[in-house]
């Protein structure tokens, strides 16, 4: 399944290149192309998916240009960095600010409290301010939460790219090295 994945992504590499080279962006491909911004390789993509993980973080629009700005910077796989980002949306915002007040109030000294997440709004329904209003209450945690947090995403998220592009790899070596114990000495 994962060379099959591999297999695909490397198919996807010489279309997005000829795309690139049609559009007003054709004069900045040697540039792209000295930083592996879409090179679907190990190393550009495990980058690209730590910048998206990290910048997915950032609120509203400035997630994407984050990400595409981490990626030209850790010359990460731009497509990799772009579509990860989209793991932040409003089902999962909620739980990963919470999970970043917490590690927010492990880093600062003394103790914080979390605060009641009331969103219901004058009629009982959803309400973005109210949203808004709980996530001003979160504060300093939340500050310095995010980007701790966003850290701790980033380097999982390298580390499971690496890995799971080497398990074929490592399959490959166990079998040859069982194959020849079978054989025996020469």
């Amino acid at each position: 399944m994962l060379s099959t994945l591999r297999r695909k992504l490397r198919h996807l590499e010489p279309s997005v290149r000829d795309q690139l080279a049609r559009t007003a962006l054709a004069r900045a491909v040697p540039w792209m192309e000295q930083r592996a911004l879409f090179r679907f390789q190990r190393e550009p993509l495990a980058r690209g998916v730590a910048a998206g993980l990290f910048c997915g973080l950032i609120p509203g629009p400035l997630q994407l240009v984050g990400a595409v700005g981490a990626c030209a910077w850790l010359r990460g796989n731009v497509v990799a960095g772009g579509v990860t980002t989209f793991y932040t949306n409003p089902l999962t915002t909620v739980p990963l600010y919470v999970l970043a007040f917490q590690m927010g109030s492990l880093v600062l000294p003394g103790e914080q409290s979390l605060p009641a997440f009331n969103a219901d709004g004058p009629a009982g329904a959803f309400s973005v301010q109210a949203l808004a209003e709980w996530m001003q209450a979160l504060g300093t945690p939340l500050l310095v939460g995010l980007p701790v947090l966003g850290l701790v995403l980033a380097v999982l998220g390298y580390a499971v790219v690496q890995a799971l592009w080497l398990a074929p790899v490592l399959q490959r070596g166990r079998r040859l090295q069982r194959a020849r114990a079978l054989r025996g000495p020469p």
